[in-house]
Order: structure tokens, then sequence, then C-alpha cells
């Protein structure tokens, strides 16, 4: 098993059988169902094991390859919701699944490439995927891509409640509706053929949380594998080509409380400056291939595309050359307590996508 990949669309395109899918059906399967493990990818920000893959962070993916007419697949613990698809068409949903074995089956007798896509946010507790298996036929190879993008935010790059058509989203509205699959980071990683790591917390900043509140901001939380008191995540094979950094609505967009460490506003964008600055060089010398785009909300006043701008400066003067800012632009906000609709989330990915097409030179870096 190895801990990269999605196909690129060519390689894709080969798996799929000429007399395309017959019906294929997704239920759970007997766990005394022979099982023969069939080797798979994963993506996105995740921890193997002997049982399968732990993950905390968004956007985990995996994907195998086999030829035959069904597939099993193992979920772990875990609240998750999980998309599975074969040959890059929806096969079913599964939300909450209770641990266990499961199979698609139903297929042309054929080529079919099986994938599994976590869309949900997971800051209470880690979720674990075991792995596929075959269930009758014979696995193919896989190639991982050579271009990989890293995203790094917080609830806009979680893709909070980005599903819904209202802002009121009582009880589970929010974690129902919260969908990675179609925010800004997914959408330009598919766009481009990239593998992708969306390594993002809702409610954390910079130096500072949504409203103050406690937990690891984004420089303390990045390093780790998982989230909390976790070990330091470690992956020889993850050399994006590109890092893009969308943080700085929560740290600004609530007034500063008494008890607070910041004896003002200006002394917040001071340390915001100086913090975001520092944590961009620390991912410069993990990743010094890297193209590094700062994003720039918009906000009251522009204050944080000023700050972002500031961090810039201060990058540049220092010697930082592979870097650019990127305005967001104004949003409708329309979804889940006025977060980025799936609208937004296009329109966020059609700036940065605009980006990366004119400067095709970025993905030469490894």
């Amino acid at each position: 098993m190895g801990l990269r990949g999605l196909l690129t669309a060519a390689a894709l395109a080969a798996l799929v059988p000429a007399l395309g899918l017959a019906q294929p059906r997704l239920a759970p399967a007997p766990e005394t169902a022979a099982r023969t493990p069939l080797p798979a990818l994963a993506g996105g920000r995740v921890v193997a094991g002997p049982e399968g893959w732990t993950y905390q962070w968004p956007s985990a993916r995996f994907e195998a390859a086999f030829a035959g007419e069904a597939v099993l697949f193992k979920v772990g613990a875990g609240d998750q919701i999980l998309h599975l698809s074969i040959d890059g068409s929806p096969v079913g949903r599964l939300i909450k699944p209770a641990p266990g074995l499961y199979r698609i089956e139903g297929l042309a007798n054929g080529r079919h490439l099986v994938a599994a896509s976590v869309v949900n946010e997971m800051q209470a507790a880690p979720a674990r995927f075991g792995g596929f298996f075959l269930d009758g036929g014979r696995p193919l190879p896989l190639a991982a891509p050579r271009r990989q993008i890293e995203f790094i935010g917080d609830s806009h790059s979680v893709g909070y409640g980005d599903a819904s058509e209202v802002r009121a989203c009582p009880g589970d509205g929010v974690w129902m509706t919260t969908d990675n699959s179609i925010a800004f980071g997914p959408l330009t990683a598919q766009r481009f053929g990239a593998e992708r790591q969306v390594n993002a917390i809702s409610g954390r900043g910079i130096v500072r949380n949504f409203d103050g509140m406690a937990g690891d901001t984004l420089p303390l939380a990045w390093p780790k594998a998982l989230l909390g008191a976790a070990p330091a995540y470690a992956n020889d094979d993850w050399r994006p080509q590109v890092v893009v950094i969308n943080l700085g609505t929560n740290d600004f967009s609530t007034p500063l409380k008494p008890g607070e460490p910041w004896k003002d506003r200006q002394a917040l964008r001071d340390d915001y400056v100086a913090t975001y600055a520092r944590f961009v060089r620390d991912i410069r010398a993990r990743q010094p291939q890297a193209f590094v785009i700062l994003l720039a909300p918009p906000s009251a006043d522009s204050e944080i595309a000023a700050q972002v701008d500031r961090v810039a400066e201060t990058l540049t003067a220092g010697g930082e050359t592979r870097l650019a800012v990127i305005p967001v632009g104004e949003m409708e906000l329309t979804g889940c307590d006025w977060h980025p609709s799936a609208r937004d989330q296009q329109g966020i990915s059609d700036k940065l996508s605009a980006f990366l097409a004119q400067r095709p030179e970025i993905w030469q870096g490894r």
C-alpha cells in the first residue's frame, strides 16, 4: 500500500470498460467474506498502519484499480461521510457508516477504478479506512500524478457548509452540508490533475482563533499528523510544487475581548504579520521547491488584505522570490453561518486556476 495518488485523466479513461457499468450496488458485506487485499493509493494527510489508514485532516482519499465485477472495502471507527465512486461515477454515499465490510457489486466485467473520498470535517476525533479487497478478479497497477498541491487554511478551505443553500444550519446541518470535494482546493487540484492535501481547521487562524477560542492555531497544528497532541507528520513522497494558504478570517472577524494577549487591534495585526511570515519560512524550509500563494480573503475595510500584503512585503524583503498574493474577491456567503457557497468556492478556484494556468513553469519544481 502506498501513500499517494490520483489517476491522470488518461489513465482513468483507460480503466473504464467499453461496455460501461451494469447496475452498481453498494451494500454491507458479511465479515466472513473472503478478502484478498487490493493494493491501494491514499491521498491527503493520513497515517498508515497495519489495519489501514487513520486521518483527521480533511480530504482523505483512497483508490485502487482492479479487473472484475465487484470489490470490497472496510470502514473503520469514526464519524465520517464517504463518497464512493467507480470509474469516476458516484455509486453511493455512506454517512456515519458502522465499522465493517462493504461491497460494490453489479459492475460490468472489466477494468475499474474504485475511489472512497472523505468529505466532512473531523475535529472531534479521527476516522479510519481499512482498505480495499478483491472479490474475485485481479489487481491492476496505479500511477500517482507528478503534480502535487497543498492547501492550508480555515473553514473556507474545509468547505464548511458549502453544500447548503441557506445560512441557518441547526443541529447537525453544518456537518451534513460540509463537502470538501466542492471546496476551492480540490476543485483546483482536479483541474490540474494534481494530488492534493487540504490541511485546514474550521475556526482557526494564524495567531487568533474565532472569537478568541482555545485550540491550536494553524502554525501550531500544521506540523502534526493528526490534531491535538499528535506526532509530527512525515512523508518523503509529499513534495508539492504549490502551497496555497488562506488564513486571516478568524484572526480579524471578531472584536478583541478583555484578557486576550493583544493590547489593541494594531498589536494583533503586527503579531499576525510576524507569525504568518515565520510560518511561511517554516513551510519553505520543509518544501524548498514550492511556489507559495497567499490568498487574501475579504474583510471590512480590506483589513485582512492589507495584512497579507504586509506579510508578502516582509517575506520579499527577506529574499523570498517564489511567492504571490491573490485576492479572493467578494463572495455571496450563502453557505452555513455566512460561509462560502458552492458558487463562491468555484469562484475562488477560478481565480487560483487562472493564475496557475498562466505559469506552467510552476509545476516543474520538485
